[in-house]
């Protein structure tokens, strides 16, 4: 389990939401929370490394900044780490993620336009070389995933 100094504190409680879209967000952060730019920056790395922090930066509403999708693909188990792997890099996929089911890798790919996110999809398409199911969204819902974090309660344990 990874050590969690004040800094590393004060930056998950004020950032699970409100980053700063701003030329230098971490200067900003870094006046916050009382530490230095360098400092911000680094304690993020380290955060990532270390898995604490999975992704540090803005999420957008593509509805509103552009288009996405949901999407699925059936692949051997054998194979689905190397096509997670291609998945992953191609332009716009924001997750990707293994599911019980048929379709047993499922991501959201997002790009300026339809026309866009239609040719990335085709792309990738004939990059795997399978068909890709499409789920596009009917009803959009605003999950909170910020979470107030109870510090003392966890070093009690």
């Amino acid at each position: 389990m990874a050590v969690l100094d004040s800094l590393d504190r004060r930056l998950i409680d004020a950032y699970q939401r409100g980053l700063p879209l701003c030329e230098r967000p971490f200067a900003v952060m870094a006046e916050r929370v009382g530490a230095s730019e360098a400092q911000v920056i680094e304690r993020l790395q380290v955060l990532q490394q270390g898995e604490v922090l999975s992704r540090v930066g803005p999420v957008f509403d593509h509805a509103r900044a552009g288009a996405s999708l949901l999407a699925a693909v059936a692949v051997p188990e054998a194979e689905r780490d190397e096509v997670a792997a291609a998945i992953n890099r191609s332009p716009g996929v924001n997750h990707n993620y293994a599911r019980e089911h048929d379709f047993n890798l499922w991501f959201v790919m997002v790009a300026a336009d339809e026309i866009e996110l239609e040719a990335r999809l085709e792309a990738l398409e004939e990059e795997l070389g399978r068909p890709l199911l499409r789920l596009p969204m009917v009803e959009g819902y605003h999950i909170d995933l910020g979470f107030p974090i109870p510090w003392a309660e966890l070093e009690a344990t």
